[in-house]
């Protein structure tokens, strides 16, 4: 990045150090002022049929971000799936405990 500005007002070089890869490579990538992570490049093969309905279903957002979407919606339902099963076992289970007592 450069120091120097080519505008009438940016005459003068700029007081504050030139911005290196290791300080982006530190830097906390955020949406508004929460830290966010961020997302990975990867690739996958899905069916033709998939990613057609994903297209379609995606307007202007992008069938990538549906489908990123979809995937983390199905993880966040497992997870508290599971976590209700969870507790439902271990209350029946303590139930079951107190009335054999």
């Amino acid at each position: 990045m450069s120091n120097v500005y080519s505008s009438e007002t940016f005459d003068e070089r700029d007081e504050y150090p030139q911005i290196t890869q290791a300080d982006l490579d530190r830097a906390t990538f955020r949406v508004g002022l929460k830290p966010a992570p961020r997302k990975r490049r990867v690739t996958i093969l899905l069916d033709t049929g998939l990613v057609e309905y994903f297209k379609a279903q995606a307007g202007e957002r992008g069938y990538q971000t549906l489908i990123n979407d979809a995937l983390r919606q199905f993880m966040e339902q497992n997870t508290l799936e599971e976590a209700l099963r969870r507790i439902i076992r271990e209350e029946l289970h303590r139930e079951d405990a107190s009335v054999g007592a």
